[in-house]
């Protein structure tokens, strides 16, 4: 089981101990906590609402076990990912069985399968609390596990065995939830608990102009309180009512929220649309300051009484916007969802030329070893166009969407700038938006294909995560589509434990090909240091039909040389010695200095060897007259390390 030590047995008690001294904040905790709060609610209700705040850390601070106080003392934020962390994301009860709950079921699939065990080591589990629409994200109780999927102890469960990533859906809440409701009620306890209008036209026509969203309905809506009709923010649905956080009771509620997510397990918690959580009329209500300074907060607390706890944040909106979310590397959240890469991946592959995405990745960017990508490719959602808006022209995106729709995909759109719509993501699985639904094409060539887009994501710098629809190869579900008119549900239907069992005995089956070809992928990554979130990667431009990216261990002691071949034709592509040695793999100190690096800053050579082995071809190459030269058939995936240090791990 990976890197991660999943001690989390009696980690926090089920009720506070106060017999131990409390928590104490030093003078720079509770001035930086009173920064934050005066930049939202200014300085009078910062004072104010300040005791509030630490008392929520002084209680979740005594439910911590003696062991694990000693454990947050000793952390080191530099080793929170390694090459050993993948993520399997997956709704609770995509899998259901008749003999077991849906959590119960997950876990025994993991556990059972051939090639999946100890290859997965976190679980992003997408909310599996009570709801009443959208699949799960339209929460009525934050609290509580979905009696439908299984219990608290079923997540404590898993949460002994797998880093677990909880969903923060801290943006909205349901319209059948508590709190709503004794909004509507009249209680005072819950008054601005959402952005309330008297009236719709109290948001002028210019104010609504300027909204961005990820929806084309209204944004206000109608409900009847005891005071009379109201008209409500819901930035995404009718039902998911935005939370208002221009109250600081809201924010204090999800804090204490996020904290007991911890104390259930979340090693991960993943905000949820975070993009919008701040709503101010006048502006584009997205990603504004606010929201940023309400991470910062959130981090601030989870460093204080958890920081082993990391944040990732989910921003489907355009690249340079999307790592704004880093922060200054140290201060925001710890991962971000890499959002630009699924488009990127699916244009090279339907173009057969990897020229845009090496491009693109030569511009990335990893302000510090504190914080790392999100690697994915296919999510519960579809695949977001947004990523690639200032990436890709115009024509290259439509050129995407053309391509998807040929293979069956939906498309979803957003309200713009000016109230313009934009297309927003493409609905479809992964498997589909790859592969034509034809008996004209070899199934085996088309597991080939998925293969290989999934090895693009399984090499970058970061930390890959893969949806289990994408893991097993499941093909559009129009047919439910149909009946509930939900375009997301192409890529969300329900598999029967039993039946995906029976399928997997069949080794000629699609899901049995794909994990049976993908688990050898992600088990060699998990154990080459070369593929460490903090290492390096350099692109080399080598064929427009192969992306070649070298990744470099933290140490400068592993070099792997990863190529993959884009198009369904043979190629040979010839690599001279020296396009491994240069762009930030210094060979001499005067070259680190002629770069303007530190004079200290150690320099990594990539070993003189004559033979590189491919670690998943398991056959040797070898270096003629200073050039690499490797062929790749269709769709191969060559991963390339010079045989030197191939003996040095065996010995």
């Amino acid at each position: 089981m990976a890197n991660f030590d999943i001690a989390k047995r009696n980690a926090y008690s089920p009720t506070p101990d106060y017999t131990r001294p409390l928590l104490r904040l030093s003078s720079e905790q509770q001035q930086r906590l009173l920064t934050r709060l005066a930049f939202l609610y200014g300085k009078a209700a910062a004072t104010q609402y300040l005791p509030e705040l630490e008392r929520l850390l002084k209680v979740h601070d005594a439910h911590k076990s003696l062991e694990k106080k000693a454990e947050n003392g000793h952390f080191k934020p530099v080793n929170r990912f390694t090459q050993q962390d993948i993520a399997l994301i997956t709704y609770g009860d995509i899998l259901l069985s008749e003999s077991a709950s849906p959590l119960v079921t997950l876990a025994d699939f993991l556990e059972s399968t051939s090639g999946l065990r100890g290859v997965f080591n976190t679980l992003h589990i997408l909310p599996f609390f009570p709801y009443s629409s959208d699949r799960g994200f339209s929460i009525t109780d934050f609290k509580e596990v979905d009696p439908n999927l299984g219990s608290w102890q079923d997540i404590e469960a898993l949460g002994e065995r797998y880093r677990l990533m909880f969903d923060g859906v801290f943006n909205h809440a349901s319209s059948q939830s508590k709190a709503f409701q004794e909004m509507l009620n009249g209680n005072p306890d819950y008054q601005n608990f959402a952005t309330v209008y008297r009236s719709p036209d109290e948001l002028t026509p210019e104010q609504r102009a300027m909204i961005v969203r990820p929806r084309t309905s209204d944004i206000l809506t109608q409900y009847q309180s005891i005071d009379g009709p109201i008209w409500v923010w819901t930035t995404f649905s009718p039902d998911q009512i935005d939370l208002n956080f221009t109250n600081p009771k809201v924010l204090l509620e999800v804090i204490d929220t996020l904290l007991l997510y911890v104390r259930r397990g979340a090693d991960i918690v993943r905000l949820d649309a975070v993009t919008y959580l701040w709503e101010e009329p006048g502006t584009p209500c997205a990603n504004l300051t606010q929201t940023h300074e309400v991470i910062r907060l959130f981090r601030d607390v989870l460093d204080i009484v958890s920081p082993q706890v990391a944040l990732t944040t989910e921003t489907n909106i355009p690249h340079e916007e999307n790592i704004t979310y880093f922060g200054n590397g140290y201060d925001e959240a710890q991962m971000v969802y890499n959002f630009a890469l699924p488009p990127l991946v699916l244009y090279t592959f339907y173009q057969e030329d990897t020229t845009e995405l090496s491009k693109w990745v030569q511009t990335l960017e990893y302000p510090s070893d504190a914080m790392t990508f999100f690697n994915i490719l296919d999510t519960h959602d579809g695949i977001g166009l947004l990523g690639v808006k200032n990436i890709l022209s115009e024509q290259q995106i439509s050129f995407i969407i053309r391509c998807a729709r040929e293979h069956g995909a939906l498309v979803s759109y957003r309200t713009a700038e000016k109230g313009v719509e934009e297309p927003y993501e493409i609905n479809s699985t992964w498997f589909s938006a790859l592969n034509l639904d034809s008996e004209y094409e070899d199934l085996e060539l088309q597991i080939k294909r998925m293969v290989a887009s999934r090895s693009i994501a399984l090499v970058l710098r970061g930390i890959p995560g893969i949806y289990l629809h994408g893991l097993v190869g499941t093909r559009n579900n129009i047919e439910t589509v149909l009946k509930t008119k939900v375009k997301r549900d192409i890529n969300r239907a329900v598999i029967h434990y039993l039946d995906l069992k029976q399928e997997l005995k069949n080794l000629d089956s699609t899901a049995a090909q794909m994990i049976t070809q993908l688990s050898r992928l992600l088990d060699v990554r998990v154990s080459n240091r070369a593929f460490h979130p903090n290492g390096d990667q350099k692109i080399l431009q080598v064929d427009p039909a192969v992306f070649a990216l070298l990744r470099i261990s933290p140490d400068c002691e592993q070099h792997i040389l990863t190529l993959t071949n884009v198009t369904p034709h043979r190629c040979q592509v010839k690599i001279p010695l020296e396009q491994l040695g240069v762009s930030g793999i210094y060979t001499s100190l005067e070259e680190a200095a002629a770069l303007g690096e530190p004079l200290g800053k150690p320099f990594c050579t990539v070993p003189q060897d004559n033979y590189w082995y491919d670690l998943m071809g398991r056959r040797g190459w070898q270096i003629v007259d200073g050039t690499l030269s490797v062929t790749l058939a269709a769709y191969d995936v060559a991963w390339l390390i010079p045989l030197i240090e191939l003996e040095q791990m065996i010995e």
